[in-house]
């Protein structure tokens, strides 16, 4: 499937969705409260020429939704008939995992729950993947070389994205061109104690490499003139398109 028409479908599984959840509320708890599928476009513009093939290349493979919130995007991969991994840790989870588990169930979806804490020293629920999805998840961990360089050893592609910083907030300095992280104290960020680690763009590039991916695509978007780790009004994401260079 070229990505154009992953996007069209994108497009009418939001709308399912979003029927499903309404005329299912949860009892005791939320769905997860940002938007998952949002994604997808931004995908879409990091992905060009042969990169946007990327689905087809994984066909018949299995597919890693990881830190998968209520399920919205990976759900949507199984709906295409990928074998998936929806994976979370219920402390860290927007709802303790309820979410994933009851859309699952309302969807009937073949997609499979599993319980990872990528703060361990985990293994993973399946030994070989074509696709991860690692989304919004890279500076919510303790150890990110550690997760990186496990997915490298399982999955042929990986699509990922996370926060980083052109500059640090107080005193200011420029970490553009090194290759670095920045350590946020707990309520630094968000008022968020598990946002960790954001990498400068060139500390993000050094990690996945030395982890084993080759990068296919890079696309910066936000604040890209004056991010920092802190501030919303300063927030500065990157997407990226990963090859391991191991498999």
């Amino acid at each position: 499937m070229n990505f154009d028409d992953f996007k069209v479908k994108a497009g009418q599984w939001r709308k399912r969705l979003t029927e499903v959840k309404t005329k299912n509320p949860p009892d005791g708890f939320t769905w997860y409260g940002y938007d998952i599928l949002a994604n997808v476009d931004h995908v879409d513009g990091l992905l060009s020429g042969d990169s946007r093939d990327l689905l087809a290349r994984v066909a018949g493979e299995r597919i890693a939704d990881i830190g998968c919130a209520d399920g919205d995007l990976g759900l949507l991969f199984a709906d295409l008939g990928h074998e998936v991994d929806l994976i979370d840790w219920p402390s860290t989870n927007w709802n303790g995992m309820r979410g994933v588990r009851r859309l699952t169930g309302l969807l009937e979806s073949p997609a499979t729950v599993h319980e990872v804490d990528l703060d361990s020293q985990f293994a993973l629920p399946s030994d070989r993947y074509g696709l991860v999805v690692l989304l919004g998840i890279l500076y919510h961990l303790k150890n990110p070389y550690f997760v990186l360089d496990k997915l490298a050893s399982h999955t042929r592609y990986c699509l990922l994205s996370t926060r980083i910083a052109r500059y640090t907030k107080a005193p200011k300095t420029d970490i553009s061109e090194l290759p670095v992280a920045y350590l946020l104290t707990p309520d630094e960020c968000n008022n968020d104690a598990t946002n960790f680690w954001i990498f400068s763009a060139a500390g993000l590039r050094r990690i996945v490499e030395r982890c084993g991916f080759r990068i296919v695509a890079m696309r910066q978007l936000g604040d890209v003139k004056a991010s920092n780790p802190a501030d919303a009004e300063h927030d500065e994401r990157a997407f990226l398109m990963l090859e391991s260079t191991r498999i």
